[in-house]
């Protein structure tokens, strides 16, 4: 038959298992909750929705360089069959580590063939305006997915 040990032994026994476990927890109430897709990303040296969103959309053009902790995308000149005529090169620089309109900044090069020779000419405005906006529609439907 097993004895039982006085209620003060028991409360003493019991409070030295329970104190190691005090530091396990706990902590300030104040602590910050976690944000299941945050608007800031930064695994990678920018904002992860936008660099991915970026080379989403210029999957269609050869890549020169990427820079992911800088967060800057050159491509290569690219051609549209549509257009043998004209070529455009991008510069893509991601300016932020939060998903924010003005985190984006597209810079284009274009150029016309004559004679032969390329020559340099401008790019209307609204083409460098509405691949910015392609680019952060497509990052802003990334972070919705990752919400799920």
């Amino acid at each position: 038959m097993a004895r039982r040990l006085p209620a003060p032994v028991s409360a003493g026994l019991l409070l030295a298992a329970l104190l190691p476990l005090a530091a396990c927890g706990g902590g300030s109430k104040d602590r910050p909750k976690a944000d299941l897709a945050a608007s800031r990303v930064t695994t990678i040296g920018v904002n992860a929705y936008l660099w991915r969103a970026t080379l989403d959309t210029l999957s269609f053009m050869p890549l020169a360089q990427t820079d992911s902790n800088g967060g800057v995308v050159v491509t290569d000149w690219y051609i549209d069959p549509n257009t043998p005529g004209e070529r455009m090169k991008l510069t893509v620089s991601i300016l932020d580590q939060d998903l924010r309109a003005d985190a984006v900044r597209v810079a284009a090069s274009r150029q016309v063939s004559q004679n032969g020779l390329w020559v340099d000419a401008p790019v209307k405005a609204a083409t460098v305006q509405k691949l910015e906006e392609i680019i952060l529609t497509k990052a802003r439907d990334l972070r919705r997915m990752a919400i799920g």
